[in-house]
């Protein structure tokens, strides 16, 4: 094993210091016409933009906002050729109202889940930033088909959406831009009252969550190391110290518990392994249930001896490797500002980087993991189950009842499900039925995929208990399979391949992908 300091200032590259958006929210009853500010957003499908015979609107909150108008309303989205369809969107700039701008922004045939409003959340802040609009007012043209609790949601997607719209991550630009100017959006006509206050303000600390877990993405291998990884960790614990914990284990203190695949992987790197063990214990400390995040951590992954080359191998993403490990601090940063009751999680990362050196994992090397199974390891750019697969050992140790890891695993996954879908296994129908309803809720696609049990005759060696890779048929079923080999039976367990939406190809970063749907989960499990 190599030994050396992290080398968080390779090339002298430091992160700039960047404020997260600060928005105020607030869910409003006022007469539309009344409202003052900047933009007026108005979320419109295609139907509210019927017009009657005389060329005017049918629906009412438009027909209201164009009869102070004067018609011009009508006229100008006319001319705009807008027509409510998804991704379309107009400002105008029309006096006689009480906002300086109405925005019309098109929400297709119909509105009605979470995705749908925290994309309109998003249209509202390139509009805003458009504009450099400091005020803002949202409004569905229609909402009366919305029962009480969608309201609710909508409101939380709308906000969150807003404040991810707005963000930017230029932490490693050398000229960052000016922040929009965007301060406080009033939330008109979903309701109002203490349950709306409490959910803007589960927008906000999810908001940041998600944030942060984008920028840990982001983050290049040369700033976060290892090392620098469980610095964050850290300091995510000492922000929420009256509920999380850290403990930070070394080089020595795995050994000990003889986390040998992980530290396998960890071998040929200068930058030492750091396994990253975050406590949630509830107000009040008392919990009838007990839950495990675990993520994969891998700052860089070069593929190791069979190193990645060729086209699409995507070498030089990999920094994204330890997208798994984003979401689990992300929801550790959620969970530690939400505060649930009755629930106790703990967050597993086993951290490192899959390099080369003479002191690297060969292929065809045996290595014994903390459970006392043995793996050969037929492929070194198979890593990150290996380093999962103490990180599981771990957590089951901990008495946990339900235990969730998720990984940036395979590009099987990705040819399955494309960029936008995560895939899911587990054995627990259960398990499956919780993690769907928080992804309902959270509006990120997650579709379970089969744990054929059958394909495990690929991962048998002639020489160990298991190889770690069983070639490229089933290669997302075969992976989870490796890790349940390493999941206590009386633990429920789901493991989500999260490689194709952790990261957008089109905006060339981090998609913050995960950290919702697991905040969800644990609030579900919360009393």
């Amino acid at each position: 094993m190599a030994h050396s300091i992290a080398r968080d200032t390779l090339g002298l590259t430091k992160p700039a210091e960047i404020d997260a958006p600060k928005i105020t929210f607030a869910a409003k009853e006022i007469d539309v016409v009344e409202w003052k500010g900047d933009i007026l957003a108005v979320g419109v499908t295609e139907k509210d933009m019927a017009k009657d015979d005389s060329s005017k609107f049918q629906n009412s909150i438009l027909k209201k906002l164009d009869a102070k108008l004067g018609g011009l309303l009508s006229e100008s989205s006319s001319e705009e050729d807008f027509t409510g369809k998804v991704g379309q969107s107009t400002v105008l700039r029309l006096p006689g109202l009480g906002s300086k701008r109405v925005g019309l922004i098109g929400l297709g045939q119909s509105v009605s889940t979470t995705a749908d409003f925290r994309c309109l959340g998003e249209s509202v802040a390139a509009a805003a930033k458009a504009a450099q609009a400091g005020d803002v007012a949202v409004v569905l043209a229609s909402s009366d088909g919305l029962s009480d609790e969608s309201k609710l949601t909508a409101a939380s997607a709308v906000a969150s959406g807003t404040v991810l719209g707005v963000y930017e991550d230029n932490r490693y630009k050398s000229e960052s831009k000016k922040a929009a100017p965007l301060r406080s959006v009033d939330i008109i006509g979903l309701g109002t009252g203490p349950e709306f206050e409490k959910k803007l303000k589960y927008a906000e600390y999810l908001s940041s969550a998600v944030i942060f877990g984008k920028e840990l993405v982001n983050s290049p291998a040369n700033v976060l190391t290892p090392a620098v990884l469980a610095k964050e960790a850290s300091e995510i614990a000492s922000m929420y110290s009256d509920v999380l914990s850290a403990n930070i284990l070394n080089l020595e203190q795995c050994k000990e518990l003889k986390m040998g695949s992980y530290l396998g992987v960890a071998a040929a790197s200068a930058n030492l392994p750091h396994f990253i063990h975050l406590s949630y214990k509830p107000p009040g400390g008392s919990a009838k249930i007990k839950l495990g995040l675990v993520g994969k951590g891998l700052t860089f992954d070069s593929g190791g001896y069979n190193i990645k080359t060729g086209p699409g191998c995507s070498i030089e993403n990999m920094k994204f490797d330890m997208g798994g490990s984003a979401v689990v601090l992300g929801a550790a940063k959620a969970i530690g500002q939400i505060k649930p009751p009755g629930v106790e999680v703990h967050f597993i990362v086993a951290a490192c980087e899959n390099m080369i050196s003479g002191t690297g994992m060969r292929p065809g090397d045996i290595v014994t993991a903390s459970n006392g199974k043995t793996i050969e390891v037929n492929n070194t750019d198979a890593e990150g189950r290996l380093t999962l697969a103490d990180a599981l050992v771990y957590t089951c140790n901990q008495g946990v009842d339900k235990v969730i890891d998720l990984a940036t695993l395979t590009g099987a996954c990705i040819i399955a499900l494309g960029t936008s879908v995560a895939g899911a296994f587990t054995p627990s129908d259960d398990l499956a039925n919780e993690v769907m309803a928080a992804a309902q809720v959270s509006g990120e696609k997650i579709w379970r995929m089969p744990l054929e049990e059958s394909y495990w005759e690929m991962m048998k060696s002639g020489v160990a208990d298991m190889v770690n890779t069983g070639g490229r048929p089933g290669g997302a079923i075969t992976a989870a399979l490796f890790l349940k080999q390493f999941v206590d039976e009386k633990v429920q367990w789901m493991h989500i391949d999260i490689a194709g939406p952790v990261w957008n190809d089109k905006k060339r970063c981090a998609t913050g992908f995960g950290v919702s749907t697991m905040v969800e989960w644990v609030l579900k499990n919360s009393s």
